[in-house]
């Protein structure tokens, strides 16, 4: 018997803000719950995300953090993208040679784009 991911949880201090970007980021359908959170829904039944609310601001750099593909295999325009959704670019001590672009959401909270799958 093994365990596999079901979601990916992460605390948000804006809700509605997160939502919005993480449905448009990954095309994901957003269900507000009654408690202040919201879930996120895949359309192909995948990894769900729940943000749940806090009040506690983010602080240092995220112990984890999900890797994105850009699902058409553009890169640079997916990033741009994501810029434009409200993500910021991120520095985490990256030199400039790694595999991934290092992006922030509205929160901050990390995350990286890869430029290849695998």
């Amino acid at each position: 018997m093994v365990s596999r991911f079901a979601q990916w949880t992460l605390d948000v201090r804006d809700v509605r803000r997160q939502a919005e970007f993480w449905s448009a980021a990954l095309g994901y359908e957003i269900e507000f719950g009654r408690d202040g959170d919201a879930h996120l829904w895949p359309p192909d039944g995948g990894l769900s995300v729940w943000l749940q609310p806090t009040t506690e601001p983010k602080a240092g750099k995220n112990r984890d953090h999900p890797d994105l593909i850009a699902a058409d295999g553009d890169v640079e325009a997916e990033v741009e993208r994501l810029l434009e959704l409200g993500a910021s670019r991120a520095d985490v001590g990256q030199t400039g040679d790694e595999g991934f672009t290092v992006l922030a959401d509205p929160e901050g909270n990390e995350f990286c784009v890869l430029h290849r799958r695998g």
